[in-house]
């Protein structure tokens, strides 16, 4: 009964969003008030049936009616309760309901907050928003439906979710950080696609743009930190990054989102580059299909990829159906949107904005070749090719390090002409990049681009201080888009520090240790003193415990694991981490018998930095849209967001 139910919403927000579509667009190009009220109300018909849909699922998972199929595929009588709430994006059909779940709440609060809009502009917006998840809906309807009925008999229990997916609370809240993050650039890029179709972008609706794509970039950037921190915390390889496909996947419209987010802000100050704004809104959003299809298809081999599916050949088609629109729309109407503006001179903001856009497109496209050039080479010569850290190390990581250093160039520079007072500016951070290069050979620093890295890290953190200050001197009410942009840099800049670090200067070691054995490891001694089961309903857990012990001081006693789910042979393993600001000690169990144990030991340098840094950047993010929570109730005109308040520095930090 349950699925019915729950089949009939789907059915429900398919008919809304087909029809929203259609009226949408006529709308849009007849300007008929009417329709757009009609757009707005099939718009919100769509969010109802998703939200009852959702609602339908998680009562069924959450009273284990197997006689749901998806129910039967993921649910467990033994799984906690936490779990089985969260296995709605354990697998395929479940995580394509929960992308329609979060795209509604994303279009019901566009809605809300234009309530008061009656323009064909938002017509069409809508239109592409629900065009968008009357997709998703069709493959609910059909190839990744998660409300089929199971056929009799109906089985007493499940095999319970993924086991990766259990073994850490991580999981909890990394998967929905992304999908906000992935799911939200349906927004911007509906507006992208209206200010195109109209030939026209305003400041008020670059705001509102601009502003739509600050939200899942926020999110975008805290579901990759939380995927890293997850990697390091359950993998038990050491690291948190191994540019794997799907790890990728996420990192490419991140890439693109944050190149809109600064040149967005050229047209809003000097009136130009417009186009080139809209087609990385558009862009981003094809990146983040594609980061689905590698996710959900089964296409790309990866430990992220949490299922197998027929769906791929359907998203390609609609893939290939955005691109064709997406080509088509930019090839016909991009010239309409360029106003008359002038560019700066090389020495100005505006050429740091140019450049740090080329170094993302590099990046993105390097990033992108590493990612596709396997399959390609398989589909096409029939050869098996892999692309690992080598290649990225070597074409990335300058990339990387280049806008490292912008981050400290361009907001230095003046807007339009530069002035040699300006230009003075630069020689203090200058020189706090020197001393940061001396201070990092003085530590033993001696690899190139880690070096580099401290360098420009340095530099560019001088000029965000001095930023800072200056904008919390003007107030934090005027200059809060500004702060929270420079905070977000702030992060970055702690980010990149940590991740040359850690990369260039981990130690492991594979130990083996008889029980009462001590054994010495880059300052430490590690004592195996015993071992302990723990069984619990859906799981048993097997430790093992050492002592840690510095200067024959006790330091403390970690248990790394291995865990053991029914139906699940091979054990899953859970490192255990003891941090400090400088590095972390990290233990992982290889194996276990009665008296001994092997684990691979590693230690690695400002790690707990990679988290800071992107908790840092989070705060920037919401710190960035404090003007929409303050003016929240007042949405009666055409931005989202109200005009920033604060002269010609407000947008000078950006959100990136």
């Amino acid at each position: 009964m349950l699925g019915y139910l729950g089949m009939a919403f789907v059915l429900l927000a398919l008919v809304c969003a087909a029809a929203g579509a259609i009226v949408g667009f006529a709308a849009g190009k007849s300007g008929n008030l009417d329709a757009v009220a009609w757009t707005r109300r099939l718009g919100l018909g769509y969010c109802a049936g998703m939200f009852a849909a959702t609602v339908v699922m998680e009562y069924a998972l959450l009273t284990h009616d197997f006689s749901v199929r998806y129910v039967a595929q993921v649910g467990s009588m033994d799984t906690p309760a936490y779990i089985t709430f969260v296995s709605l994006w354990s697998s395929l059909e479940g995580s394509i309901l929960f992308w329609g779940f979060v795209l509604a709440g994303y279009i019901a609060s566009a809605i809300g907050l234009t309530f008061d809009r009656k323009s064909p502009g938002l017509a069409t917006a809508i239109a592409v928003w629900l065009a968008v998840g009357a997709f998703f809906c069709f493959l609910m309807a059909g190839p990744a439906n998660p409300f089929l009925p199971l056929a009799s008999p109906v089985p007493v229990d499940g095999p319970g979710p993924n086991p990766l997916l259990q073994n850490h609370i991580l999981m909890v809240v990394h998967p929905p950080m992304l999908y906000l993050g992935y799911v939200g650039m349906t927004i911007p890029f509906g507006f992208a696609v209206s200010s195109l179709m109209r030939g026209s972008l305003g400041a008020a609706e670059l705001r509102e743009l601009r502003n739509a794509l600050l939200v899942p970039w926020g999110f975008l950037s805290v579901g990759i930190v939380l995927g890293a921190w997850w990697a390091y915390e359950v993998l038990g390889w050491g690291g948190y990054w191994a540019w794997d496909p799907v790890e990728n996947a996420s990192l490419l419209p991140w890439l693109t989102a944050t190149a809109a987010l600064h040149a967005a802000m050229l047209p809003a100050r000097r009136g130009t580059m417009k186009g080139w704004t809209t087609t990385l809104i558009l862009v981003t959003f094809l990146l983040t299909l594609l980061g689905t299809f590698m996710t959900r298809s089964g296409v790309f081999n990866s430990v992220h990829s949490f299922s197998q599916s027929d769906i791929g050949p359907t998203f390609l088609v609609f893939i290939a159906i955005v691109l064709v629109f997406s080509v088509v729309l930019l090839g016909t109407r991009i010239e309409r949107l360029e106003g008359e503006g002038e560019g700066g001179a090389l020495l100005s903001r505006e050429s740091a904005f140019l450049l740090n856009n080329l170094l993302f497109v590099a990046l993105t496209f390097t990033v992108f070749v590493g990612t596709t050039y396997p399959l390609l080479a398989e589909a096409i010569r029939g050869v098996k090719v892999s692309v690992g850290e080598p290649y990225y190390n070597q074409m990335a990581v300058p990339l990387g390090v280049a806008i490292l250093f912008l981050m400290g160039v361009g907001p230095a520079l003046p807007w339009g002409q530069p002035t040699s007072q300006r230009l003075k500016t630069l020689l203090g951070p200058l020189g706090a990049g020197v001393v940061a290069l001396g201070l990092g050979w003085a530590l033993n620093v001696r690899s190139a681009w880690p070096l580099a890295a401290v360098g420009c890290a340095g530099f560019a953190s001088a000029v965000t201080l001095i930023e800072l200050v200056g904008a919390f001197r003007i107030g934090f009410a005027r200059q809060s888009r500004r702060i929270g942009g420079y905070t977000v840099h702030a992060g970055i800049i702690i980010m990149l520090v940590a991740v040359a670090m850690s990369s260039a200067y981990r130690v492991d070691k594979d130990l083996r240790l008889i029980r009462g054995q001590s054994v010495d490891f880059e300052g430490y001694s590690l004592t195996y003193t015993g071992a302990e089961t723990v069984v619990e309903p859906h799981r048993s857990r097997q430790y093992a415990h050492v002592d840690v012990r510095k200067g024959g001081a006790m330091v403390t006693t970690m248990s790394p694991a291995q865990n053991v789910y029914p139906g699940m042979g091979t054990p899953i393993g859970a490192p255990a981490v003891h941090t400090t600001a400088g590095h972390d000690l990290y233990l992982s169990l290889m194996s276990i018998e009665p008296d001994t144990i092997g684990i691979q030991a590693f230690r690695t340098p400002l790690i707990v930095w990679l988290w800071v840094g992107g908790g840092i950047v989070a705060l920037g993010a919401l710190i960035s849209l404090a003007p929409l929570r303050a003016a929240a109730p007042a949405f009666a005109q055409v931005p989202l967001v109200p005009p920033v308040t604060g002269g010609d520095s407000a947008e000078a930090g950006g959100a990136g």
